[in-house]
C-alpha cells in the first residue's frame, strides 16, 4: 500500500519567516497580518502594547475555531480583556512568538481546522 499526503494547492501555509517577515505560500508579507486557509489579510493592530479588543472584532467575525496570537520574536501575553471579542464567542485562543504560531497554524491548516494566525511583528 502506498500512502501519499493529498494537500489542498489553494490553502494558505507558512513557506517562511523570520523576525520583520513572513511568507505565505512563497509570498513575503512585513507587516501585522492575519492569515487562514482561505485569506490573507492585512491586520490593523498597531503593535503589541497597543493592543485593544477592537483588534479582535475582526478576527471574531472570521469564526475560526481557534486564533493563533504570534507576539513577535518573544512570547508576551495580552489582557484577558484585550481578548474578550474572543472569549465571549467561545474561540479559543493560543498565545505564543511568532515562529511558533507559524509551525503551530501549518499543522492545523493542513489537518483541515478552521485555524487563524494573527501576527504582530516587533517594532523596528
Amino acid at each position: 500500500m502506498k500512502l501519499n499526503l493529498e494537500q489542498n494547492p489553494n490553502l494558505n501555509l507558512f513557506t517562511g519567516y523570520a523576525a520583520d517577515h513572513v511568507m505565505v505560500n512563497k509570498v513575503r508579507h512585513e507587516g501585522n497580518l492575519i492569515v487562514t486557509s482561505e485569506r490573507v489579510l492585512v491586520w490593523a493592530a498597531a503593535g503589541f502594547d497597543d493592543l485593544a479588543a477592537d483588534d479582535f472584532v475582526a478576527l471574531r467575525e472570521l469564526a475560526p475555531e481557534v486564533v493563533l496570537l504570534g507576539t513577535g520574536s518573544r512570547l508576551r501575553f495580552p489582557s484577558p480583556r484585550v481578548l474578550r471579542p474572543l472569549i465571549d464567542a467561545g474561540i479559543g485562543y493560543e498565545v505564543m512568538d511568532l515562529a511558533a504560531a507559524c509551525r503551530t497554524y501549518n499543522i492545523l491548516a493542513t489537518e483541515g481546522r478552521a485555524v487563524a494566525a494573527a501576527l504582530i511583528f516587533d517594532a523596528p
